[in-house]
């Protein structure tokens, strides 16, 4: 992709390792963005992100306002890039609660079966929510059309609350089963980030 004479490459699917064993907290950490100066580069800008940071590999000889506008664009293109990767679970509530029983046999030991799962309006604060006591799920609208390996994060994140209540070693060790967990965290970071404060996290009610 060409842009007013740079090459644009957006790249998306940069691996990361796990987080097992592992207890995460990441209400208050932010979107990352790292950018990266060289002088061998001369008319490309290149992004990916690697786990909950962005990566942006831009020509030396950019000023600083340039920086600034190449960082919201590749910001944009990723996100426009991740989002056209939208899991087929959005189409229906019922197409939610397949997806969790695949989640569920395969990273969960088949052991986290909810009694319903749902796509609910926007919360204000949560992008899902569990509720142990009579096993339902919801998930906010707002997700629908997040890259499908996001959509699935948020999907074991719950269903692992089915199986440990609490924000614990064990409950994270669960969730962190599955593989794309970090690269989720991220995305689900910047987008809580680019809300400003009071952003939506995941939690069990």
């Amino acid at each position: 992709m060409s842009v007013s004479g740079l090459t644009v490459v957006p790249v998306a699917d940069v691996r990361v390792p796990s987080l097992r064993n592992r207890t995460r907290n990441t209400a208050d950490k932010e979107q990352k963005v790292e950018v990266r100066r060289s002088a061998r580069r001369r008319r490309t800008v290149t992004a990916y992100r690697d786990g909950d940071t962005m990566i942006v590999l831009i020509p030396a000889t950019m000023t600083k306002a340039e920086e600034r506008h190449w960082v919201a664009e590749m910001q944009r293109k990723l996100q426009r890039t991740e989002c056209r990767r939208a899991s087929p679970a959005r189409a229906s509530d019922e197409a939610l609660l397949l997806r969790c029983a695949e989640l569920s046999r395969r990273y969960l030991d088949g052991l986290a079966q909810p009694s319903g799962v749902r796509w609910v309006p926007p919360m204000r604060t949560r992008w899902a929510s569990c509720t142990p006591a009579d096993r339902t799920i919801r998930v906010s609208e707002r997700l629908r059309d997040v890259p499908s390996w996001v959509l699935d994060y948020v999907l074991v994140h719950e269903l692992a609350h089915l199986r440990v209540a609490e924000h614990n070693r064990t409950f994270w060790n669960l969730v962190n089963r599955y593989p794309k967990t970090e690269r989720a965290i991220g995305f689900l970071e910047g987008l809580s980030a680019a809300e400003g404060p009071g952003g939506a996290r995941l939690d069990h009610a």
